[in-house]
């Protein structure tokens, strides 16, 4: 098994670094409380997974959980996928991220949303104070009541990284409403597959979006999707920097709100602690999209753990994520307002107008969180950028990768092309948890390729087939107990028979989230990819990861990805195919395919290589950037691809399907 490329740790916090990090405060406070000995942040995970009641309510207290009225339990007795968190507790989610217990100055920056540059070539940007958040935001309570909205409806947006949509996601929340979003990038007909689940009364669209330098209108779009939702009742243009109204016949935002500018600060309605806050979606690659409701509480208690404990995120920070409406990480950093810091909203192509753009923003914006994907980090090292050397990120503390494994040299990257005294912290969860089951710990060292230990809370176990645990092995991600952030519910499943055949069928009672994973001797976590796309030759189970990663020293190969061929009479074996995509101008003709085999057998194993390398011309990738592993091997296996909506490029699907048909 590939492992971190070295075992002396990258960076390590200095002593007063940590010990003035919020982890080390609640760490010290648990102590006290319990009391019980906790020495060190391995100690303190211990507590929480094993007096997970103790844990949850010092949480709770420890963050200042806004209960309105006091819980009478931490969860209730009901066995997983049916656990109920802080019964009899009230809350909401808004008054969190917008009451006065925040303590910000009204005149301080809340959010600052940043569009790509326009033709002008200068970027569109857009500050709002808390005092014009909490004005816009109760603008918008009073207009979604004047419209019908109450508890429990259902109200869509189609939107850009706006800061209208943070407002539309805050104002259903005060008022009990269940929010959904996705980017204006997706097609009509997969935002109806996911907006169609939960019959919406309003729609708030986005008619249009920049990335790459290039406008995309998508008016077309929104006018499908409006026709395939019947549930509708109005549907409201939101505004997009230095872009007129597109949408005829449709009020815009400004109009929607006009006749409640004056509305005074709403009243917050006191909900259950497992009230619905919003639906996630999965990638709904073979089928209909899974709807997943979350719980208010649930995202709240999860996201402030890993907010303030975990990233150390305080009042004042700068934090920016590159995400989308249509990728959990945005709601993820909305939540960040809680810390009453300040959230960076960026809409557009990443690497536009070049591979600087987003550290450039760093830089005039003081971020002191930065959040990017490990594509984005990786594609730098590849192309030897160097962002430190020419950008001043010296308000800089964290940065924090996710979408896909980091290798250990995206690591390596970091520290000499970025910045060499920052908290690297690569995080994994998913939408399903709308949080992490492993990420950073500011206390900790960091060790190349590795997550540095599971979250609070997160009762983290590595089983092999058998339901053993194992360690310095590859193994199932398994969460052997509740997490308030687990979903409420799927939409449409009230006998739960989907929520447990999703999570529950391999491991009975505790969840299985897909990944195939391995603990260190260091205690941190590697991750080597989707255990569903998880290869299989002659019975040896391969991490995709373990075949990626010796492959970054071949500067041809621009990214690859690995696939299991079926064969034998009943496709009872298997067989690896790599399909790359080269860099201009490269060949696999000649000796290029020769040394990528021999990388993957010196840096891997002789099981490991390829029987067959291809090249390619792309890789179908997620909305949120991921190569699709699945939908390539259902390609080489010669079946169809369910859905080719939820494809961010699907001509990459035709262009594969042509090259294997070469073959």
């Amino acid at each position: 098994m590939l492992r971190s490329s070295t075992t002396e740790p990258l960076w390590t916090p200095t002593p007063e670094r940590a010990g003035a990090s919020a982890m080390e405060a609640f760490r010290l406070a648990v102590e006290r409380t319990v009391p019980t000995r906790l020495p060190d942040y391995d100690a303190l995970h211990a507590f929480s997974v094993a007096r997970p009641d103790e844990f949850w309510a010092a949480l709770a207290a420890e963050l200042r959980l806004p209960f309105t009225a006091p819980p009478s339990a931490v969860r209730s007795s009901d066995a997983l996928p049916r656990t109920r968190w802080f019964p009899g507790a009230t809350l909401n989610y808004a008054e969190a991220l917008l009451g006065p217990a925040v303590g910000t100055a009204p005149d301080a920056a809340a959010i600052i949303g940043v569009g790509e540059p326009g033709a002008d070539g200068e970027a569109r940007e857009r500050r709002w104070s808390w005092g014009e958040l909490r004005a816009e935001a109760a603008a918008a309570h009073a207009a979604l009541r004047a419209a019908g909205v109450g508890e429990g409806d259902a109200v869509a947006a189609f939107a850009a990284n706006v800061p209208e949509t943070v407002v539309l996601l805050l104002a259903c929340a005060s008022l009990g409403a269940v929010f959904t979003s996705c980017s204006p990038d997706f097609g009509a007909a997969a935002a109806a597959a996911r907006f169609g689940q939960l019959a919406p009364k309003l729609l708030f669209a986005s008619p249009v979006y920049r990335y790459g330098g290039a406008t995309r209108d998508v008016a077309g779009a929104v006018g499908e999707l409006v026709r395939s939702l019947p549930s509708l009742v109005r549907t409201v243009e939101l505004p997009y920097p230095a872009e007129a109204p597109r949408l005829a016949g449709v009020p815009d935002w400004g109009a929607w709100l006009a006749p409640h500018r004056d509305a005074p600060a709403p009243e917050y309605a006191a909900l259950p602690f497992d009230h619905p806050l919003y639906v996630l979606y999965s990638s709904g690659t073979t089928g209909l999209p899974k709807a997943l409701v979350h719980r208010a509480g649930g995202a709240l208690l999860t996201h402030r753990k890993e907010h303030a404990l975990h990233s150390d995120i305080r009042a004042g920070d700068v934090v920016f994520y590159y995400t989308t409406t249509g990728w959990m990480m945005w709601n993820w950093l909305i939540s960040v307002l809680a810390s009453g810091a300040t959230v960076v909203l960026y809409d557009g192509s990443p690497a536009y107008p070049d591979a600087l753009a987003m550290f450039r923003l760093a830089e005039r914006l003081g971020v002191t969180f930065f959040g990017t994907s490990a594509r984005f980090l990786q594609g730098l090292a590849t192309e030897a950028v160097r962002p430190g050397s020419v950008c001043d990120l010296s308000a800089l503390r964290t940065v924090a990768s996710t979408g896909s494994p980091l290798s250990p040299r995206g690591f390596e990257y970091v520290y000499a092309a970025l910045k060499e005294d920052v908290h690297l912290a690569s995080i994994s969860g998913g939408t399903d948890i709308v949080g992490c089951f492993m990420l950073g710990v500011p206390t900790l060292p960091v060790f190349a390729g590795e997550i540095q230990r599971p979250g609070l809370g997160v009762d983290l176990r590595v089983l092999d087939e058998s339901g053993n645990e194992v360690r310095e092995a590859a193994g199932e991600l398994v969460c052997a107990s509740a997490l308030p952030s687990m979903p409420l519910r799927f939409v449409g499943d009230d006998d739960f028979a989907r929520y447990t055949a999703a999570y529950f069928a391999v491991y009975p009672g505790a969840w299985c989230h897909g990944d195939l994973v391995e603990r260190t001797g260091n205690g941190g976590i590697v991750v080597y990819g989707r255990s569903d796309a998880t290869l299989n030759p002659g019975g040896v189970r391969i991490g995709t990861a373990e075949v990626y990663r010796p492959l970054e020293g071949i500067e041809e190969v621009k990214e690859a990805v690995a696939v299991a061929k079926r064969t034998g009479a009943d496709g009872e074996d298997q067989e690896i195919w790599l399909l790359v995509v080269l860099r201009a101008g490269a060949s696999l003709a000649g000796e290029l395919e020769a040394r990528v085999r021999r990388a993957i057998r010196e840096g891997a194993s002789p099981r490991h290589v390829p029987k067959r390398v291809l090249d390619v011309p792309e890789l179908p990738r997620t909305r949120s950037g991921k190569v699709m592993e699945l939908a390539v091997t259902r390609l080489v296996n010669g079946e169809p691809i369910g859905n080719r909506e939820v494809v961010a490029n699907p001509e990459s699907l035709d262009a594969l399907a042509r090259r294997l048909a070469s073959l």
